[in-house]
């Protein structure tokens, strides 16, 4: 029987860790051998992560003994050098992040290594020994295509067990990867993948979407077109669809490697694995690029002991390529998990789609968008007791804020047997920089606090660290999966404009956080979407908390336009209201009370506008930003391309309503 929540502390608390967590867990085992072969004992999460923040070289160095990271050539110690940026890893070391995929753990060729479900064909599965083999055959065909060491591989591809195979192909060359979702338009695939100037481009023809056929032959011609840098085509078989003048997938994978294949190829610990790009909301998508080390070593740590992962665990994110989640997701093979990939609507046939698919193949992670956990509460499902979901130990949250009342729904599903761990980390880290795990309290409305050797702060605009009130995330020592640089920023300039400008040495992530004194923390929108109304800041988490659980309310959207003069500027509030509500029917009073007795008399929106959809990123964020510039007077062309829009008409309203409010 689940134990009531009891109010402790500065939220309720839903779950505390369990009794026997070093007993039970990967994060108990990393604990247990620190104790037996170091000699190093914690006396709760606190504790470790003090040391892994103040001793970041011999956390990371524990992280690398624990998992057995392998180096090639002697490195000239852990880090060489704390500065941001510029920080140096394991310099003289060689290692390569597929080589640690593929052995899994120590996984055997008969386990499950990939569970596929697709809307455009039947369910695959590959055991290990058939993904080996793939990937070997697949290094062997990118090599008969000139494929070398940081030769640039890109993928058009969705989730799907063939983009795998060709990226744990590419990274075992020491080739770079890039990908991109086929949802996606040429423009801004080219706009990303001409920025690394790629050799090899692989793509679909096309794909289902629900019970829809969506053809992508005439857009991968576009992007063809776009890349005057490749050499060749690889088409990957995936619907009724055929694409021309290309090599085909069974003929890349056709060959098994010669004798003399040098096999995977070791790398610098800095050297490039892959290029992730921004999600272009505020202009050009940076190309971010990320170490094979960094990564690998990131990934452990995360994947093991905060999302508990290790052999034969079995790990459900829905994801699209395009989203650093997929990266993550491919991480589970380090620890020998086995990830099992959605590719189509993840709504379809309907909302129960995903818990049905966890039920079926064991899962024992499960990865949710909070707007999804939301919905599944809003229409009454009951998971918990409609599926067999006993294997399921974690479920994670990650992409925007969830609010209380998520966390609570989720608790009254599963109770205190499994953890609902909500993390906020982003493409820039490829990882968590604030999250739950086991060892950690599960509070309502509340991210558990910084993970392990990430020193995560609140800083006011002088850089002086703040506690219970809000401030721009920061963090104050290096991580080994901070990006190696841009590409094409040869000097640098780019990347410390973007992370280290406002305040030198340390990284400015761009959100808007508040930690307490327990650690805990919120993460409440993204820092230069702050409602500042006469000098109170608010971020527009807390604003959406109170809107969005009127059940009138679907959605919504905040901007707040400053007034030059010093003035309060004005605070507009647009909302998507639920099916049969209208805003003129007393709601839009509803929510003008509401506001003002939750938050402040300050806070009631100047204008509070219906509109027929919310903008979103193809990730779930609200895209508060591109609102305010178009508002403001900007193109959209300007703020936003179309493709990283989940509904590419969602802003069309707002065009409008700029129109109507510029002067004549």
């Amino acid at each position: 029987m689940t134990a009531p929540a009891t109010q402790t502390g500065t939220a309720e608390l839903l779950r505390a860790p369990a009794a026997d967590v070093l007993e039970t867990t990967e994060l108990g085992r990393f604990v247990r051998h620190q104790g037996t072969a170091h000699g190093r004992h914690f006396a709760d999460y606190r504790a470790l992560h003090q040391w892994s923040i103040t001793k970041p070289a011999e956390f990371w160095d524990a992280v690398r003994e624990f998992f057995d990271v392998r180096f090639t050539g002697r490195p000239q110690g852990v880090l060489a050098d704390r500065g941001m940026p510029g920080a140096r890893w394991y310099p003289g070391a060689k290692l390569n992040y597929a080589e640690h995929a593929l052995r899994g753990a120590g996984a055997d060729d008969d386990a499950p290594a990939l569970i596929a479900y697709s809307q455009t064909r039947d369910r695959v599965d590959l055991t290990w020994g058939e993904l080996r083999d793939r990937v070997a055959r697949a290094r062997a065909g990118l090599q008969r295509l000139g494929v070398g060491r940081g030769d640039r591989v890109v993928a058009y591809l969705p989730n799907i067990p063939e983009t795998i195979v060709a990226f744990l192909a590419t990274a075992s060359l020491g080739a770079v990867w890039a990908s991109c979702a086929p949802e996606f338009g040429a423009r801004s695939v080219v706009d990303r993948f001409a920025q690394i100037e790629p050799t090899v481009l692989l793509a679909v023809p096309g794909y289902g979407y629900g019970d829809k056929d969506i053809d992508r032959r005439a857009t991968v011609d576009e992007i063809r077109a776009g890349l005057p840098t490749l050499r060749a085509v690889v088409s990957v078989p995936y619907g009724p669809h055929t694409l021309d003048d290309t090599v085909g997938w069974d003929d890349l994978l056709a060959t098994p490697p010669a004798d003399a294949d040098p096999g995977i190829v070791q790398v610098p610990f800095d050297h490039p694995l892959y290029v992730l790009f921004s999600s272009g909301t505020t202009g050009r998508p940076k190309a971010i690029v990320h170490g094979h080390g960094g990564i690998l070593l990131e990934h452990l740590k995360n994947h093991a002991l905060s999302w508990d992962l290790g052999p034969g665990d079995r790990m459900l994110w829905f994801t699209t390529t395009a989203w650093m989640m997929w990266n993550a997701l491919v991480s589970g093979l380090l620890v020998g998990a086995c990830p099992i990939l959605i590719d189509g609507n993840p709504l379809h046939p309907d909302l129960d789609f995903q818990w049905r698919i966890a039920e079926e193949t064991r899962a024992t992670l499960m990865g949710a968008s909070p707007g999804f956990l939301m919905a599944c509460r809003r229409a009454g499902l009951n998971p918990g007791r409609d599926h067999d979901l006993s294997a399921l130990r974690q479920i994670g949250a990650a992409g925007s804020p969830l609010p209380p009342e998520g966390y609570r729904w989720v608790h009254e599903q599963f109770g205190d047997r499994v953890l609902l761990n909500v993390g906020s980390g982003g493409t820039d880290v490829c990882s968590g920089i604030v999250q739950g795990g086991p060892w950690q309290p599960v509070r309502a409305g509340e991210i558990s606090g910084p993970a392990l050797a990430v020193a995560a702060a609140a800083y006011d605009e002088h850089g002086t660290v703040i506690v219970g009130d809000l401030g721009e995330l920061v963090i104050t020592v290096p991580m080994p999966s901070m990006p190696v640089g841009f590409w094409g920023d040869t000097d640098g300039s780019r990347y410390r404009a973007a992370y280290f400008d406002t305040y030198p040495g340390v990284w400015r992530h761009g959100d808007w956080a508040r930690f307490d004194a327990d650690g805990s923390c919120i993460i409440a929108g993204r820092s230069d979407a702050t409602l500042n109304r006469g000098g109170v800041r608010l971020g527009t988490a807390e604003f959406y908390r109170v809107v969005e659980e009127i059940p009138e309310v679907a959605d919504s959207i905040v901007v707040h336009l400053e007034d030059p003069n010093g003035g309060n500027g004005e605070l507009l509030l647009f909302v998507l209201p639920a099916e049969g509500a209208d805003l003129e029917a007393g709601l839009r009073d509803r929510i003008v009370r509401e506001l003002r007795g939750a938050l402040s008399p300050r806070h009631v929106p100047d204008a509070i506008t219906a509109v027929p959809s919310i903008p979103r990123n193809r990730t779930g964020k609200k895209l508060e930003l591109p609102v305010k510039r178009i508002l403001l007077g900007a193109a959209v062309a300007d703020v936003v391309g179309p493709d990283t829009l989940a509904d590419p008409a969602s802003l069309d309203v707002f065009v409008a309503l700029a129109a109507e409010r510029r002067p004549a």
